[in-house]
């Protein structure tokens, strides 16, 4: 019931004020609020976990402890991967458009606000991403090529050519002196290394030519190969091809493949070492499976059905949980990596990259 009531205020004045109409107020202008932002607003956790929604074109920011979206930040037109600084404080994510497109998206994590993209141009189609060394790594598939930012003075500073088609996804040694990449037309992989030319070799006032900078090795392995990745040792490149879905092994101390597996993972599209080493997880769009290999034995552990179509992979540190964007579905299929089966869901529509952002 509606009621008046009156309000002592001091010198003996009264206010009058309804009660209903003044709590209906505030829950309307928090209504109001909510649906501006589609939520209450939420502070970021100390560690965060990031997903891509190919479909809303947003960086979803999730509570890994409750599995719930925090905040949705929107990106450019059609975002494939993210990473996250050594900080944590900002995520990048490629904007990628098959090659055709030139944004890096820059997001502030703890004020959840969007910052001013990077413009990639003359490198086209950015698409795999790492941070190492204070600086943004990413391919440019468009110009066959891998290039880098440096966070910090806010210039791109570095740019190598692989002559590949489809140089897709990167990886970056802790030392930043080797790149490895996936050249999914070209059914290659590329190894990047710093020059072995030391520059105390050189005479006093001289410096490295360009082309004695960095050398490429190139790797031939199965057609369709894109998602790969190194060991936790650093030994070991293992990739999958989507077409016939073998799994290549390449040795990367001599540079060589030394094993090929049958394995089936027809339409594989991502690849992770568990953090242990012992384990490797490829995904498939094809068909939605996750599959489990034995490092040691190469022998396949488990086939996990997780929907209709597995994309991105991320593991916790210690190697409990998997999350795996299944795009199709759209949802990120939480694995439990004990049982090997899945234990729950996070509804993503059209969920690919997936990173952590862990501020110290």
């Amino acid at each position: 019931m509606e009621k008046d009531t009156y309000n002592p205020v001091p010198g003996g004045i009264k206010v009058k004020f309804n009660t209903t109409r003044f709590l209906s107020v505030i829950i309307l202008g928090m209504l109001l609020v909510f649906r501006v932002t589609g939520s209450f607003a939420q502070s970021t956790p100390a560690r965060t976990l990031l997903a891509i929604s190919k479909s809303d074109h947003v960086l979803a920011i999730i509570d890994p402890a409750t599995l719930k979206v925090i905040a949705s930040l929107p990106v450019g037109s059609d975002p494939h991967e993210v990473i996250a600084s050594a900080d944590g404080k900002t995520a990048y994510v490629s904007i990628y458009g098959g090659g055709s497109l030139h944004e890096i998206n820059v997001l502030d994590l703890p004020g959840q606000k969007v910052l001013p993209a990077l413009d990639t141009k003359p490198l086209m189609g950015p698409h795999g991403l790492a941070f190492v060394g204070g600086k943004v790594w990413f391919t440019a598939e468009g110009s066959k090529a891998v290039g880098s930012y440096d966070a910090a003075s806010g210039k791109f500073d570095w740019c190598m050519g692989t002559g590949q088609d489809r140089t897709h996804m990167v990886y970056v040694t802790p030392d930043a002196k080797r790149v490895y990449t996936t050249n999914v037309s070209s059914a290659t992989v590329s190894i990047l290394v710093d020059s072995i030319i030391k520059p105390d070799a050189l005479p006093n006032g001289f410096k490295r030519p360009p082309h004695e900078d960095w050398v490429q090795t190139l790797i031939p392995v199965g057609k369709g190969s894109e998602g790969f990745d190194v060991s936790p040792d650093g030994r070991q490149l293992w990739t999958a091809g989507a077409d016939k879905g073998g799994i290549t092994i390449i040795d990367l101390g001599i540079k060589k493949v030394t094993a090929s597996i049958d394995a089936k993972v027809v339409g594989a599209n991502r690849l992770k070492f568990t953090p242990d080493g012992k384990r490797v997880l490829i995904t498939s769009l094809r068909n939605g499976d996750l599959f489990v290999y034995d490092v040691a034995s190469h022998k396949e552990v488990k086939r996990i059905n997780t929907g209709h179509g597995a994309a991105g992979i991320l593991m916790d540190d210690d190697g409990s949980r998997a999350f795996i964007g299944c795009t199709a579905d759209d949802y990120v299929a939480v694995v439990d990596l004990k049982t090997l089966t899945v234990t729950n869901h996070i509804a993503i529509r059209g969920a690919d990259g997936l990173a952590w952002a862990v501020r110290p």
